[in-house]
């Protein structure tokens, strides 16, 4: 007795197959078989066979089906094979050995076959397995919801072994059987990638690359007209291994008579090859593609030294497979565009049998860009079109060369694109024709209206930069200097240009040294002077992008020249500029489709350092102007981010003499504050050196203090340097104010980073200090800094003293914020001198003092502290209780510390697996910088 399942639903005996009647009674079966011994609920049979909108006696139609499929099965004695329809419950199991099952053979076969080591044994497992097969599966039945799901299931197993035998094929070599198994599959399911790539590669390895080509461009088409998509990566991958030429067993060797190789000896198309033209009206040569000796050439001489770019080359592959596609390789003058254009195009030869056409489009050049006419005109001629027969307007030369490209296969490279319009003109009418754009603006138009896929092109990595400059050098002259190499490839940004430039000066000077030209370079004044060489250089392709610039754009990065940090923003970019943001975003676009700026972030964009150096030169004159402008804009930011994190802070100081801050942005929440001043972390640095290298220190303290929300959030983040550069500035400004505050901070973050002496040396001059400019907030700041570092040198009393005197000096001055701080310290001083009635008190004092919505990690701080002073008082579970709410306060405002803190009290009374947990995690994000 046998089961089928893979083909129409039976059941064969000794005397033939079982008269199993009608679909439902089959259905019924299949559904069973599907989960042999393994009961099925009445539910799951009447979904298999009726769907959504089952009879009302469905439960009474499937016990009829049942019985009738259980008298068939005594009569043909299944009991003997251990087979057996039983009811349980409110379902049906119908046990049967696996071995009875075909579609369980099928899969022990499959299963055997991938264990074997000889590629002739595997080809005769699954030779056997799909011999099992005898028709689509399910067969008879009623498909439709879980039968239906199940015959798909069955159906790409089968499919999938086929591919695999047709692998096991190649594995012998036998890549002609392979294609002969896939082909009648793909052609049964054309839109299965997969099938289809298999069939592409077999067809390839057996030296039938045209036909395999063809099968692509078959496939493709038929993607785009059906479903409207592109071929996925398996099949665009296939097709860019037959375009690199990759290994393929059996090929005709060098010299063969392959497509190509007939196309580059000129014997053109065999159809056209000796054939004498019946009699009738005679057709232009121009019209015919057939006619044409050999294929047309135009591309210049491929890239030499070329290096790296496998990513960009591959992605300009799979943006090729696509029908009739634009490639748009974009990127900033000097990156390479034209060369990586180039060596792809030379790389491919053979996938352009009709020809390869090139057109210098001088978008960014002094001389201008040539007239769509007289490109369109070298492009016909070259296409066999007699001179006199090429028409003089525009729209009509582009009709006749659309109208000839239209059958063939064909290469187009566009170079130096200054827009999409004239991008359009020169379009190719085939859909096997492939065009290859480069332009160093983004051409976002052209994405638009004919689908270009862009391929972005960066920078060199430091190892491709150092190959690029072997590749003119010479290996030894690199290898005898790697370090100097390196820098030479970091001062030149990654820039090809730069780096040809650099390799250029060094390879006409033998005697110069490699770390000697680097030492030059490092000098930012005279960089650009260096990366200039006869007419070719960075200044000057530089020159020729900004020219095309509008004046507002041009002014823009002019003023970016200046910008002291490595980000931007709108904001900051209209700060430099004079503008307002909107008109900043507008030039930023500009100077960002131009590839002169680049955005890294939405809103968040980057100059490449020698465009930087290019900028600055732009406007010498306005660079002190600009760095006044970007600070305060700096510091009208970052107060109003400290505004919003901590709205319940004192403002840190007045605002410096000659302050003109633009405009600057709101901040919806305390988180975006926060990661503001995150973010910028690097800029606001980098701004402050600045400040303190002009003179402005008045500026320049100001802008690290006012980090203070971000420093008391992440205070074991080295903070150290900044505001000991900070302290420097205050001092240089002789102001009181300034140094009292920064010492407070600063004294704080050194106690957190365990350095007390230096801290205790530092908080002990801050009051007296704060004293003197008469700044009494500042005063009880640094009194409880103090208090803190005296407690941990075990001077409790004075610390208890400190902190009562500036809970005083708040109240009398009515801030609700430092009191709550000094309250805060307070009680936890309070507990460590074991008064935990006096600790709860001061807690309960300060958490009335502050909103719920506000100061999260101070609400955590202080809920931790009362739960603590609970337990000491012996209220274990109220303890408890607190000190989870001070956990998940901080959890949830993402206060790591207080988090930490509070869950290793917690561990020390409560063995709960949650608290450990939790404690693991926050620990885990503390150490990992959040």
């Amino acid at each position: 007795m046998e089961f089928r399942l893979l083909g129409t639903v039976s059941v064969d005996t000794r005397t033939g197959p079982l008269p199993l009647g009608p679909a439902k009674r089959r259905s019924l079966l299949a559904a069973l078989l599907l989960s042999a011994n393994t009961p099925v609920p009445v539910a799951r049979l009447t979904d298999s066979l009726w769907g959504e909108e089952p009879p009302p006696r469905a439960r009474g139609v499937i016990q009829g089906h049942v019985s009738r499929l259980r008298a068939l099965l005594t009569g043909a004695e299944a009991q003997a094979y251990g087979v057996e329809l039983v009811t349980l419950g409110d379902a049906y199991v119908l046990r049967v050995p696996e071995t009875l099952l075909d579609y369980q053979r099928f899969e022990e076969l499959l299963m055997l076959a991938r264990q074997q080591r000889s590629a002739a044994d595997t080809v005769r497992m699954l030779d056997d397995a799909l011999s099992l097969w005898q028709g689509p599966a399910l067969g008879g039945t009623f498909t439709e919801g879980p039968l239906q799901a199940a015959a798909h299931t069955l159906e790409e197993s089968r499919l999938a072994t086929v591919e695999e035998l047709a692998r096991a094929y190649a594995d012998l070599g036998e890549h002609h059987r392979a294609a002969s198994v896939l082909r009648a599959e793909a052609v049964a399911h054309p839109m299965r990638e997969s099938l289809a790539a298999a069939l592409i590669l077999a067809l390839y390895r057996a030296g039938r690359q045209s036909e395999a080509l063809d099968w692509f461009h078959r496939t493709r088409r038929l993607l785009a007209d059906e479903l409207g998509i592109d071929p996925g990566h398996e099949l665009a991958d296939a097709y860019a291994l037959i375009l690199r030429g990759g290994p393929r067993p059996g090929a005709a060797p060098a010299g063969g008579t392959d497509a190509a190789g007939a196309s580059r000896a000129g014997t053109g198309p065999a159809e056209g090859a000796g054939t004498t033209a019946p009699p009738g009206p005679r057709v232009p040569a121009a019209h015919n593609p057939s006619a044409a000796p050999h294929p047309t050439d135009l591309l210049p001489r491929a890239p030499r030294g070329f290096h790296g770019r496998n990513a960009e080359l591959a992605a300009l592959t799979r943006a090729a497979a696509g029908e009739a596609p634009v490639c748009l390789v974009t990127g900033p003058a000097g990156v390479g565009k034209t060369s990586l254009a180039l060596q792809w195009a030379h790389h491919n030869f053979a996938a352009f049998p009709d020809g390869r056409l090139f057109a210098d489009l001088r978008g960014f050049s002094e001389t201008g860009e040539p007239a769509l006419i007289d490109v369109l005109r070298e492009f016909l001629l070259a296409l066999g079109v007699a001179p006199r027969r090429v028409p003089e307007s525009v729209s009509a030369a582009a009709a006749l060369f659309r109208s000839l490209t239209d059958r063939r296969r064909l290469l187009v490279v566009l170079d130096n694109a200054r827009d999409s319009a004239t991008v359009r003109a020169l379009l190719p009418g085939g859909t096997d024709c492939v065009t290859l754009v480069t332009s160093r603006n983004r051409l976002e138009g052209l994405i638009a209206s004919d689908a270009a896929r862009p391929v972005p092109l960066g920078i060199l990595g430091p190892q491709d930069g150092t190959a690029l400059l072997a590749g003119v050098l010479g290996e030894e002259r690199i290898l005898a200097e790697p370090v100097a190499a390196r820098r030479l490839a970091e001062l030149c940004g990654g820039l090809p240009l730069a780096l040809r430039v650099t390799a250029a000066r060094l390879a006409g000077r033998p005697q110069w040294t490699l770390a000697g030209l680097a030492d030059e370079l490092a000098d930012e004044r005279g960089r650009l002077t260096f990366l200039d060489v006869d007419d070719t250089g960075v200044s000057a392709a530089l020159r020729l992008t900004v020219q095309q610039l509008p004046a507002d754009a041009v002014r823009q990065l002019a003023r970016l020249g200046h910008h002291p940090g490595g980000h931007f923003d709108p904001y900051t970019c209209a700060a430099l500029a004079g503008t307002d943001p909107a008109a900043a975003a507008a030039a930023l676009e500009r100077l960002g489709s131009a590839h002169l700026v680049t955005e890294t972030a939405p809103g968040r964009w980057v100059l490449h350092d020698l465009v930087r150096l290019y900028a600055r030169g732009l406007d010498p004159a306005s660079g002190a102007e600009a760095l006044v402008d970007v600070l305060d804009h700096y510091i009208a930011t970052a107060l109003a981010a400290a505004d919003t994190a901590e709205p319940g802070g004192e403002p840190c100081f007045v605002l410096p003499e000659g302050y003109r801050p633009a405009a600057v942005r709101d901040f919806a929440d305390r988180a975006a504050a926060m990661h503001w001043l995150a973010t910028e972390r690097d800029d606001l640095a980098r701004a402050a050196v600045a400040a303190r290298g002009a003179g402005l220190h008045d500026r320049a303290w100001r802008i690290i203090l006012l980090q203070w929300p971000q420093v008391v959030w992440r205070v074991r983040d080295s903070w150290a340097p900044l505001l000991e550069l900070a302290l420097d500035s205050a001092r240089a400004k002789q102001d009181l104010y300034a140094e009292s505050r920064v010492l407070n901070l600063l004294g704080w973050v050194l106690t957190e980073e365990g350095r007390t002496a230096e801290a205790l040396t530092l908080l002990e001059r801050s009051p007296g200090l704060a004293q003197q400019a008469g700044d009494r907030l500042g005063e009880a700041t640094a009194l409880i800094n103090l208090a803190v570092v005296q407690a941990g040198q075990g001077e409790l009393d004075r610390a208890l003293e400190g902190c009562g005197r500036a809970v005083v000096l708040a109240r009398e001055e009515e801030d609700r914020h430092t009191e709550m701080l000094a309250l805060q310290h307070l009680a936890r001083l309070q507990l460590s001198a074991h008064r935990p009635g006096d600790a709860l008190g001061s807690a309960r004092t300060a958490l009335a003092l502050g909103p719920e919505h506000e100061e999260a990690a101070r609400r955590s701080l202080l809920l931790a502290v009362s739960g603590e002073a609970r337990l000491a008082l012996g209220e274990e579970d109220e303890g408890i209780l607190l000190l989870d709410r001070a956990a998940e306060e901080a959890e949830r405002a993402g206060y790591d510390e207080g988090a930490v803190r509070a869950l290793e009290v917690l561990l020390r009374v409560s063995a709960r697996a949650e608290y450990r947990t939790r404690h693991a995690l926050a620990l885990r994000r503390l150490t990992d910088g959040g």
